[in-house]
């Protein structure tokens, strides 16, 4: 790794990178990972409480930010918009537990799953069920689409959505593998996304996205008077 130090020339930059001491590598520390039946047992004992909003994340217990209303209004867009395709191919689930593994259970914002005849009581869905799922992220940008989106690309969900509201577009990742998703897409207002597992469903983006904030109107500077 090159480090730059500023406000040096290149001479005594070359001097200081010769003649510094090597640095101690920082300690390694193990952590203690968890299952999702700890991670269970964890809630039933009252070690987190009911109101507690938690992810289990390759054995990591994830603090979720609090949802603000452009999150919540774009999930609602998300129910409405699915809900009005009026399709048996898929039922939604909102904000509920996805088991990906032993030690991974997130819970996406939205997934459509394959209909199963007792609706998802006797058990969670699996990446097996999964046709698509949604993330919506604000200040959570970085790590769902860094982190999560990776996390369900190489558990085999076949398509992850990414709603970005900070950057007004949709990050689209396919083409799952053992390193994650192979494929990375943005789309933008007025693109059009077709599902990998439902090809001929068709998303508009700005049906997806919110609103976009409205341009301020320009006020025409009165013509002083003759």
């Amino acid at each position: 790794m090159t480090t730059e130090i500023r406000g040096q020339t290149p001479a005594t930059a070359i001097a200081t990178a010769a003649t510094a001491p090597p640095q101690p590598a920082p300690p390694v520390r193990e952590t203690r990972k968890f299952t999702v039946a700890e991670y269970y047992r964890m809630a039933e004992v009252g070690i987190l409480r009911p109101d507690e909003r938690v992810e289990l994340i390759e054995g990591e217990l994830i603090l979720m930010p609090p949802i603000g209303p452009r999150h919540a209004g774009d999930v609602i867009r998300s129910i409405r918009l699915f809900s009005r395709l009026d399709d048996d191919r898929f039922v939604i689930q909102i904000q509920n537990p996805l088991h990906l593994a032993e030690q991974s259970e997130p819970e996406p914002d939205v997934m459509l799953l394959r209909p199963r005849a007792d609706d998802y009581t006797a058990s969670h869905p699996t990446p097996a069920d999964v046709l698509l799922v949604i993330e919506v992220a604000d200040s959570s940008l970085d790590y769902d689409r860094a982190v999560k989106a990776q996390i369900y690309g190489r558990a085999g969900i076949p398509e992850t959505l990414v709603l970005n509201l900070p950057e007004d577009c949709i990050e689209g990742f396919d083409q799952p593998g053992p390193e994650g998703y192979a494929r990375h897409t943005i789309y933008r207002r007025g693109d059009i996304i077709r599902p990998v597992s439902l090809p001929d469903l068709e998303l508009a983006v700005a049906d997806l996205l919110p609103p976009p904030p409205a341009e301020p109107e320009t006020v025409e500077p009165e013509t002083p008077a003759a």
